[in-house]
Formats: C-alpha cells, structure tokens, sequence
C-alpha cells in the first residue's frame, strides 16, 4: 500500500484511514480501533491540545504504558504541530520532572495510575501548563500539586477533553524539516540527552525499513516492547506506513499469554530482544513453533549465533533480520536473510539511502578487517541533542562534503570486504585484557553456547597483572548446573587466552533497561545481592 508521497510522519495514519477505514488498526487487549476511528480519536486530541493552548513546535510528554492512549498520542501530538517525547512508565519522579524541565514541555499526557510519580514532579516543571490524564471514567481524577508559587498544572481527564473536541483537523503548516520527536537517551552516564528527530529523519527511516523487511498490509505485527524505546515505538509507525494491523502488549512478563495471542491474532511480524530469546529458549528447546510467523527481527543488543539458532527453531517459515541502530539515527544496517547462515555474526550492510565507514582516532577511514568507530551518513541523522550544542558535536562531525555532518557512533567495528559490518564492542564497554582489546559480545556468544545458559554478560574488572580480567556473568535455565571451572573450560577451548574469563559468578538474574536489555550499569553491586554461586580464579 505504497500509494501517495507521505512527508510528514501523521500523513501515514491520514493515508491508511482513506485507503483501509474499517480495517482493524490496533489491538490491545479487548480494544480494536480501526484506522478511522484512531484517525479520527488522535483528531480529536489534535484540536484538544489546540484548546488548551499547545503550539506548534511546543514539547508534550508521553507518559503512558503501552496502550492506545499512548498510539492516539504519537499521531494527536504530531496533528497538532507540537512535538512528542516519550517517557518510560517505570521514571520516577526525579527524572521525570528532569525530562520535563530539560525539554521545558507545555503538556503531558499520563496515566492515573502513575499519579505518584508525576505529581510531585509536576510542582517541580516550570513551563508545565496542561496535563492530560488517563483515567476510568467512574474515578475521580488525583489531586493535583499544590500551588506553591511555582507554575501550576491543570488536570483533564483524557477522555473527556476528546469527547468534547471538533472532528476536523486544526491548522498544522509543519514541513519535513520541523521537529517530530525528542527521545531521551538512557543517561547511563551524566544526565540524560534529548535526541532530536525531524520528520524527515523519522519519514525516511519508516520508508527503508519497511521496504527491506518487504511489509504488507496484510501483515500483523505483534509488539511486546514498550513505546518510549524507538524499537517499540517505531512498529506503531511501520504499521501505519503498509496499513497493517498491530497487536499492542504491556510487556513480555507473562509469555505464555503473548504466545497464544501471536496465535489467535494471526501475527505475522515478531521484533525481539535477545532477553526475549533467551526467556523462550527452555520453551523452543521443548518444541514451540511458531510457524505462522513471515519474519522476526532484532535490534537493540546483537543476536548471538545461539539466539539465532533458537530464533530459527522458534520461527521456522521466517526470514530473519538481524539489523544494528541507534537512537541517534534509528537503523544502520541490516542482514539480508539469505546471508544469515553465511555470515551470522554480521549485522549486514548499510540499509537503503544511508551510507557507513570505519575509522580510526583520527577519523581517517580505515580498509576492510580493520577495526575502529563506525561513522554514518544519511537523512536519518539526528538534528542533535536537544539544547547540548557541546554533547551534540562529539557526536555530530564534519564529514567530506562541506555543510554535511557525519554521525560518530561510539561503537567499534569491522567491515569486511563486501561491505558486511561486524560489531565489536561499544567504546565504552570494551575490555583491555593483556594488552589486548576483548569485545565482550565475543566472549558472551561463547558463554551462550553453554546449554543452559539463559543470560550472560562479560565485563572488565581490574587486575593488577592483566591491567583488566574478563568477569563472567551467568543465569542458568532450572536444573542446570556448572562449576566455574567447566566454564572456564569452556571458554578456553574456544577463544584466545586473553578472551577467556578469570572470573565466573552465577546470579539468579540480570538487570535489565527499560527497554529490556541486559544493563551493565553497577554490575558488580548487583550482583553482590543475586549471586547464585561462587566466583572462581582462573
């Protein structure tokens, strides 16, 4: 359903109610929405958000689990000429009132639910003038935050400022190069950062990455991850590209559930994380097949040559992307199906319209098989960080061509001769090990080999001899049992010295981001509080 030249982001929802009015859209839990009455709902938000005062260009926050409040939101916001920023459910107030001091946001639509979170911070937002909550109808709305000489907020309840709102589209003159989105980095380290993304940014990389996985309207894409990562919210966008059908869950805590909807809805998409994975893995082990599934695909975290294996066991009629992004761009590159048996560690090549290359310190490019940054062109490179001209230009570089900026990723790689691009590690988690630099997926591919293993995690430790030793970091499917030594072993027998670890420690789990990858953040405390086992020298 490529018909029509589409600009702005809202124009897919707009094209998808002409083209298909009565198909299902979205399904979320017992809620099914067709594309005109989710056209004409985030219509209605469009005019609501008129009314209260939001302009075009202003910032408004999206404080929601996965739910159709939160998709009405993304397509309302965007009618409205304003700009979303998506803010995981589980933010606490700190960071929330952060969030919404940083972007100076005008609005926020939220959730009842998270009232204790949000109301302290909203007493600390100084530009906060209108929020937006989403609350059952027989409930009284929560209290507001008290007036204390700071800005107040005005509550609404959701429902009814859209009941009350006009049908037709409010005045919106926003053009490809206006802002669409701000999504915040995780701020592991410092504050967080606001990454701009424009329209056109956000246009093109829904163009590119439909057209390689070769969607249609007919497909039904199942997401399990949450809408304030760019992974989940991206399959909301995609969606509306083709005309397609999403089936919205809250998360994948409870498997068994998604796995009988992706069978009673008929899904034919299925994006994973490793966690995922690895979580359905006693499961693939005893034979679940998802056979009605055309394609799955990662990004995130690599897949492991283990995960795959397990993805293709689970998913045996898919073609399966494995890709590699970044906020900060969206998508880089993507491994065409056909080449997975031939080159499975890779995560494929540059992706349509954007181009990459290797380089060194110095930022001169290096040949092929060498390892150094990788550095990417191409119209879905972020406009910057919101209001961190310092921040944005480690990142955004002059590039070859006057006037062009080059993103720099902070992630190591190596190209080989093909243009095929192989992850080594980011520059941050790297491992300096005998002199050597150790890429720390290398060694968690081999610690996943181990049957039984669930989760893994390598990271660097210091080490008065070696300068850093590689500690391991294992969670084992029940009735699995391994002594530090068998790993160590393990290891050994398969990758050089200086990659195989000195240290194994057994947990019962591993911490996780919101958007459920394996968080290396304060590792070491963690696991002082769910270790499992003994840690062993090698």
């Amino acid at each position: 359903m490529r018909v029509g030249q589409v600009t702005l982001l809202h124009e897919y929802l707009e094209r998808a109610a002409r083209l298909a009015p009565e198909k299902t859209a979205l399904i979320c839990g017992e809620r099914r929405l067709s594309w005109a009455a989710i056209d004409e709902q985030s219509t209605r938000l469009a005019q609501a958000l008129h009314r209260v005062g939001v302009a075009r260009g202003d910032r408004v926050l999206v404080y929601l689990d996965n739910s159709v409040e939160s998709c009405l939101a993304v397509f309302g916001i965007l009618k409205a000429g304003a700009v979303f920023s998506p803010v995981n459910p589980q933010t606490k107030r700190d960071k929330l009132a952060y969030l919404l001091n940083d972007s100076r946001a005008t609005a926020i639509i939220a959730d009842a639910l998270l009232a204790r979170s949000y109301t302290p911070a909203f007493a600390e937002a100084a530009h906060l003038r209108h929020a937006l909550i989403v609350q059952d109808d027989a409930k009284p709305l929560p209290a507001g935050p008290a007036a204390d000489g700071a800005a107040t907020t005005a509550l609404h309840r959701f429902s009814a400022v859209l009941a009350a709102a006009e049908t037709c589209p409010p005045p919106c003159p926003t053009i490809p190069y206006d802002l669409a989105a701000i999504i915040y980095t995780s701020g592991t380290t410092g504050d967080p950062k606001g990454v701009m993304l424009t329209h056109h940014n956000m246009v093109s990389a829904t163009e590119s990455i439909t057209t390689y996985l070769g969607n249609v309207a007919e497909d039904v894409v199942i997401n399990v991850l949450p809408m304030s990562f760019d992974y989940g919210l991206y399959q909301w966008l995609m969606v509306a590209q083709f005309a397609g059908t999403l089936v919205l869950e809250r998360s994948f805590n409870y498997p068994a559930q998604v796995l009988q909807r992706i069978e009673a809805q008929g899904v034919t998409g299925l994006p994973v994380v490793p966690t995922i994975v690895s979580l359905l893995r006693p499961m693939i082990e005893a034979g679940l097949t998802l056979p009605g599934v055309r394609y799955a695909t990662n990004t995130a975290a690599a897949l492991s040559p283990t995960h795959v294996e397990l993805l293709q066991r689970l998913c045996p009629n898919a073609r399966i992307f494995s890709m590699y992004g970044l906020t900060e761009c969206k998508r880089v590159a993507y491994l065409p199906p056909e080449q997975l048996d031939a080159r499975r560690a890779s995560v494929g090549q540059a992706m349509p319209n954007m181009e990459v290359m290797i380089v060194d310190d110095a930022g001169q490019r290096l040949p092929p098989g060498t390892v150094g940054e990788l550095v990417v062109r191409g119209p879905q490179v972020m406009r910057g960080y919101w209001e961190k001209p310092a921040a944005s230009a480690e990142r955004l570089k002059p590039g070859d061509i006057p006037g062009e900026m080059h993103l720099y990723t902070g992630d190591y790689f190596r190209m080989d001769q093909a243009g095929y691009l192989y992850f080594v590690g980011r520059r941050d988690d790297m491992i300096k090990c005998r002199g050597e630099k150790v890429s720390p997926q290398e060694v968690e591919h081999v610690l996943y080999a181990l049957p039984g293993v669930r989760e893994a995690a390598a990271i660097g430790v210091p080490d008065e001899v070696y300068g850093q030793a590689i500690q391991a970091y294992l969670v084992l499917a029940k009735e699995t049992a391994y002594t530090p030594q068998q790993v160590i072993r393990h290891c050994a027998q398969r990758v050089e010295p200086f990659m195989v670890p000195k240290y194994v420690t057994f947990l019962s789990s591993l911490p996780k981001t919101a958007s459920n990858k394996i968080s290396k953040t304060n590792l070491v405390a963690w696991a002082r509080d769910h270790r499992s086992g003994d840690d062993s020298s090698g």
